[in-house]
């Protein structure tokens, strides 16, 4: 008995398996532009210019495993915003323990004794 229509069939198979891979590994290749996991909305400032923005839009724009850190902005209790951020790290876990280092430190560096403490905003 000859199969008169397998090989035509496993043609077809293989070549689907091979544009649907092909189609998944562009995806999962780069992280830029990519908010990531956000656990809450980081407050941003109207001003383009302050660091806790261009922190931020470095942080979406990063390729690699990074991270998001500031302060919750409450009206009532806080009048500014601390925030850190760490780009292009190893991995995830990494990229969140120096995002809270980099907030913890700028904290320290400005006396900040009310308002919230740091938190991860976003990371990827």
């Amino acid at each position: 008995m000859k199969l008169k229509y397998l090989p035509k069939a496993c043609t077809s198979i293989l070549s689907a398996l091979l544009i649907v891979s092909a189609c998944g590994s562009g995806v999962a290749g780069s992280l830029a532009g990519s908010e990531g996991d956000k656990r809450f909305p980081p407050a941003l400032t109207r001003d383009a210019k302050s660091p806790c923005n261009k922190g931020y839009k470095a942080y979406v724009a990063a390729g690699g495993h990074s991270a998001y850190a500031t302060t919750p902005y409450t009206r009532v209790m806080s009048l500014y915003i601390i925030c850190g951020s760490s780009l292009n790290a190893p991995s995830q876990k990494v990229a969140e323990a120096a995002a809270m280092k980099s907030c913890v430190a700028t904290r320290a560096r400005y006396k900040v004794t009310n308002g919230g403490a740091c938190e991860i905003a976003a990371s990827k």
